[in-house]
């Protein structure tokens, strides 16, 4: 299919942006049927807004205290640590995960 670059308005701030060929091929490849509302700058602040920050639909993550089940220190993870189930420190973590 060939596609023909497109003059698109936002949606919030009204702007005319530009809808590539090549994000329309991007937007094909993923399965999306429908063409993007906003523009840049807005679809970056709205999803910056519905983040919060970085912890997730606009509230910080909780965080649980847990020690290391490999090197015994203190540290904090984004899950409530169960009994006979072990947590890592992210150091620890990543060392178990890449199998080392």
């Amino acid at each position: 299919m060939s596609y023909t670059e497109k003059s698109l308005q936002c949606v919030d701030c009204g702007a005319t942006f530009a809808f590539t060929v090549e994000e329309q091929e991007f937007f094909a490849s993923k399965g999306y049927t429908n063409e993007p509302k906003r523009c840049l700058s807005c679809r970056q602040a709205r999803k910056t807004e519905r983040s919060g920050g970085g912890g997730g639909y606009g509230s910080p993550r909780q965080m649980f205290p847990a020690v290391c089940a490999q090197c015994g220190k203190d540290t904090e993870v984004p899950f409530e640590p169960r009994d006979g189930r072990p947590v890592y420190c992210s150091p620890c973590f990543q060392k178990t995960r890449n199998g080392g």
